[in-house]
Order: C-alpha cells, then structure tokens, then sequence
C-alpha cells in the first residue's frame, strides 16, 4: 500500500466529481490509484453495487494491482465516514476520499484509514504519459 499520498490529480478528482454527479441520487465508489505521491487513477470495479444508501465493491473482481485507498460520495452533503466507512477504510488503503453533494471541488474530503481527516494538495499534472505497467503486481 502506498502510505505517502501528497496529492491528486486535478483531471482524477475531476472525473471523480463527473462520476459523482452522474450517478446521483445513487452512491458512487472506486478504488484509487498513486504514482510518485499523486492520486492518478481511479479503478471502476467490476461487480460494485450502487443504492442511494451504499455503494459495494467486489474487491474479488479487483486484478492484482496496488490501490492506495478509495473512493466514494455520499448523496448528501454530510462528507463524514459511516461504520461501513471506516470497514473499508481499513481494507484498501491508507487515503480515502467522500465526496459530497452539490460535487464539486469543495465538497470533498480526504481520509486517512483510521478515519482522520487528510489534507492533500489538487495538483496539475500531465497524466497522458502515465505507464501503468508499474502498477501491476
């Protein structure tokens, strides 16, 4: 797992807004990827089951890859951690983010795996070069 996440990228945590929107009044969630400190890539697994309550993750269906945590948003804009939450925090990583209702980029929270909150820069980054071969296992 990757513990030092600095950042993420403003085209990933854009795209993370778009998935969001287009999925309200429904929850949304993915698993997160890093390269060099920055989140760059959202992982969309297969399986996962969307409800305006929850959103579940087949991690079965997840390919042999490093994730550096997760993702999802909350049809409200409360951008706390549920129970269920913090389970999954614990399971996929060390930075967590909960993107809440209207999305945007302010309505957004980052997470550590225990549940405390993270500050993490957006960043501006070329991400069309990205070499994904590092990130299998």
């Amino acid at each position: 797992m990757i513990s030092t996440i600095k950042g993420i990228a403003r085209e990933t945590l854009n795209f993370i807004i778009e998935c969001s929107k287009s999925t309200y009044p429904n929850e949304f969630a993915g698993l997160l990827r890093a390269k060099d400190d920055i989140i760059t890539e959202v992982i969309l697994v297969p399986g996962t089951e969307n409800s305006a309550h929850s959103a579940i993750i087949r991690m079965h269906m997840l390919p042999n890859m490093q994730t550096a945590g997760s993702v999802h948003s909350h049809p409200s804009a409360n951008k706390s951690p549920s129970n269920a939450d913090l389970n999954m925090f614990s399971r996929t990583g060390n930075v967590h983010i909960i993107v809440g209702h209207p999305y945007n980029e302010k309505s957004w929270v980052c997470y550590d795996a225990k549940g405390s909150q993270k500050v993490i820069d957006v960043v501006d980054c070329d991400l069309a070069n990205d070499d994904l071969d590092d990130f299998f296992l």
